[in-house]
C-alpha cells in the first residue's frame, strides 16, 4: 500500500497563501473546492461616497404658487369689466340691471351646447325677441369647466363664456343689442348674461 506524501515546507507555504486569500465555495456533497479563477489577495475596497448636504425640506409642486386665479387664457366679462363696450342704454337703467332689479323677460339655456350648435341658437333667440318687442332678455353660457390648474400649460375655461359676447357685437345681433353685462347673481352670476335689446321700429 502507497503511503500518502506529505507537502514539503515550500508547498505547505504557497498552499496557505491560496487558501488566506480565498474564501472555498461548497461545491456538490459539501464538499470544498478551490475557485476555478485565483482571485488576487490584495483587493482594494472602492471608497463609498457621503453627501454631506442638509436633506431638502418636504414641498409639493406649486405650494408657493397664487392659486386664488385660474390659469384661464383668457378673462370673461365678469373677471374683465374694462373689455365691456361703452353703455349704450340709460344709465339709471344699467345700474338696476346690474343690481338684478331689471327682471328678463325670456332666457334661453346654451350651457351643453358646441359652439356650432350654440351660435345658430343665439342668433334666432335675440333676433326672435327682437322682433315681438322684447327689451331685456338672459343668455345663459355656463361657468365652464374647472380644469386642472397645475397644468404646465394654461387651459381655456368655458368657450360659450368667452364667444358669447363676441358673437353678440358682430352682425347680424350687433345692430340690434344695446348692452351686454354679466348677469346678477340672482340670475346666474358670471354663468349667465344680461343681453338688452333696441326698441323694435315700427314699420
Amino acid at each position: 500500500m502507497r503511503r500518502p506524501r506529505h507537502l514539503s515546507a515550500e508547498e505547505r507555504a504557497l498552499w496557505d497563501q491560496v487558501t488566506r486569500a480565498d474564501a472555498p465555495l461548497k461545491g456538490r456533497g459539501g464538499m470544498s473546492r478551490l475557485p476555478s479563477h485565483p482571485v488576487s489577495p490584495v483587493a482594494a475596497e472602492k471608497p463609498v461616497s457621503v453627501d454631506t448636504r442638509p436633506p431638502l425640506p418636504a414641498f409639493q409642486v406649486g405650494e408657493r404658487a397664487d392659486h386664488r386665479g385660474t390659469n384661464d387664457l383668457l378673462s370673461g366679462l365678469a373677471e374683465d369689466r374694462a373689455g365691456l363696450p361703452a353703455p349704450r342704454m340709460d344709465a339709471k337703467a344699467l345700474g338696476k340691471l346690474r343690481r338684478g332689479k331689471l327682471r328678463p323677460e325670456a332666457r334661453i339655456d346654451l350651457h351643453g351646447m358646441t359652439l356650432a350648435e350654440a351660435h345658430p341658437a343665439l342668433i334666432g333667440f335675440v333676433l326672435s325677441s327682437h322682433a315681438v318687442g322684447r327689451r331685456l332678455v338672459l343668455v345663459i353660457t355656463g361657468k365652464g369647466k374647472l380644469r386642472d390648474d397645475f397644468a404646465p400649460m394654461p387651459t381655456r375655461r368655458g368657450l360659450l363664456r368667452h364667444q358669447v359676447p363676441q358673437w353678440l357685437t358682430l352682425p347680424p345681433l350687433g345692430p340690434v343689442v344695446l348692452q351686454v353685462t354679466p348677469a346678477h347673481i340672482s340670475h346666474g352670476g358670471e354663468g349667465a348674461l344680461y343681453v338688452y335689446l333696441s326698441r323694435r321700429r315700427q314699420g
